[in-house]
């Protein structure tokens, strides 16, 4: 009763087999960044991905075994249109991060009142349709990469997303119920090029493209997907996932938002999960850089041999002695979004070295957690117990110490650093009997380690900080989607 599960990401894509007991057995993993031909475009290419899917895919089998069921799980919100009948590709894949689309947002607003975000989908897909079927006379397919897998190992005969990416492109009714036929209307797309939209957990196809072709069980964002995986079920339960950026996602229950719009804090209403119908909501906050700001030290400073070499240089001070570091380097997110924000580093002296660098650099991006978390309460009104992570970050134990003096938090440690493979696999196996509940999932929870805070970080000093780093590049500041 073992379930396999593939994994897109931004810059890779893995497979692998999951037992009942929650361990990830036989993964294969292909690196696939996106190409960037110039600044602010984010592409690939669909029909490689594929072929990476599929393999990945057939060497986690042989090695791992029959499965009773397969989950997907996918960056959201990269956009892909294809030909219905021969499943080719039309113009690259628009990854999430494209900015190609930041003038349609902005018309959009001033047109038909849509809030959209060009992170997001519709104006990637309006974009595509443009350029490749300006008077839409073509029979073409749209989908996130989590649709695109989902054909790709049915051969064809599955053309379906979930909830939790379907709501995210912004092409929904506020509720998540449907597509809005507004705003398709507004961008010109036609709604029969649309997946259907299923259960986040439930059967829809079958792989086809896999031996036995199994049940297809499960479809589901990458950052809901570790919220599950990191056993995160029941209301108030948050995890933050700390990568490339870095996304905290809290469950907030079943009731529906008003609005899909930014909220007071900064925050996102989002899908956790549906199942049976049913869908469970939660909230997400946003850290546009967290785990850049390391690379940034390796790099492009020469500060540090290996991401990994953070802690060990941050380890040789006990504090900073003053120096404060806004990881900015793309802007801020939540709670302030302000995109003309930059990277800042403040209180030098002529004894700041190295080693006061490195720990304020990961002292900031923990502040930035911690303004996620303030963030997450105040929109939702629930107090996070205690705070789950996963991601390349979660390795780093100076990090993590910074994270929980921050927050206030006992911080527990995900013994996955990719915790949406897991999360995916829970999912489909729900679907299919491999657990039989959520109270199943709850009590899977086994962290890696659990810190406690030490200390705690000045708050005040780093609000004072923020500051000083927002509304550098003025014309990016005015930006609001």
């Amino acid at each position: 009763m073992s379930v396999l599960v593939v994994d897109v990401g931004t810059s890779g894509l893995r497979a692998a087999v999951i037992r009942p007991d929650g361990d990830v057995h036989a993964l294969h993993y292909r690196a696939f960044p996106p190409q960037s031909p110039f600044p602010g475009l984010v592409e690939f290419d669909a029909t490689a991905m594929k072929a990476a899917v599929l393999e990945v895919a057939n060497l986690a089998l042989a090695e791992g075994g029959p499965v009773a069921a397969v989950g997907i799980t996918a960056q959201r919100a990269s956009t892909i249109v294809w030909h219905r009948s021969t499943g080719e590709p039309v113009g690259p894949g628009l990854g999430w991060q494209d900015l190609r689309t930041v003038l349609d947002c902005i018309t959009a607003k001033a047109e038909h009142g849509l809030a959209l975000a060009p992170n997001q989908s519709a104006t990637k897909l309006a974009w595509l349709l443009n350029t490749y079927d300006p008077n839409r006379e073509l029979d073409l397919c749209f989908g996130t990469v989590d649709t695109w897998v989902a054909w790709v190992l049915s051969n064809g005969t599955a053309h379906a997303t979930d909830h939790t990416n379907a709501a995210v492109t912004g092409l929904t009714k506020p509720d998540a119920s449907g597509w809005s036929a507004n705003a398709c209307a507004a961008l010109n797309i036609p709604m029969d090029m649309l997946p259907a939209i299923v259960d986040t957990s439930g059967v829809f196809g079958q792989a086809h493209a896999l031996p036995g072709a199994p049940p297809i069980a499960a479809l589901v964002g990458d950052q809901q997907g570790s919220l599950v995986g990191q056993s995160c079920v029941h209301p108030g339960q948050a995890k933050i996932t700390f990568g490339t950026g870095g996304m905290l996602d809290v469950v907030t229950g079943r009731s529906a938002p008003t609005s899909g719009n930014r909220t007071a804090a900064g925050t996102f209403p989002i899908v956790a999960w549906s199942h049976h119908g049913q869908l469970t909501w939660g909230a997400e906050a946003i850290m546009l850089s967290a785990g850049t700001n390391v690379e940034w030290l390796v790099s492009d400073l020469g500060v540090l041999a290996t991401p990994a070499e953070s802690h060990d240089v941050a380890a040789q001070c006990d504090t900073t002695d003053g120096v404060v570091y806004v990881p900015a380097l793309m802007g801020l997110g939540t709670p302030h979004w302000d995109y003309g924000a930059r990277g800042t580093l403040l209180g030098l002296t002529r004894g700041s070295g190295r080693a006061q660098i490195t720990r304020a650099v990961l002292e900031g991006v923990a502040q930035r957690g911690a303004d996620l978390v303030d963030a997450a309460e105040a929109d939702t009104g629930h107090t996070i117990p205690s705070l789950r992570v996963d991601g390349g970050m979660s390795e780093n134990p100076t990090f993590v110490q910074a994270l929980a003096n921050a927050t206030g938090k006992h911080v527990e440690v995900s013994r996955h650093t990719e915790a949406t493979t897991v999360g995916a696999a829970y999912l489909a196996g729900l679907a299919v009997g491999v657990w039989g509940g959520h109270d199943d999932i709850a009590q899977a929870w086994q962290p890696r380690t659990v810190v406690a805070p030490s200390g705690r970080l000045d708050r005040e000093q780093w609000r004072r900080a923020v500051e000083r780093s927002r509304g550098w590049i003025p014309d990016l500041s005015a930006l609001d989607f």
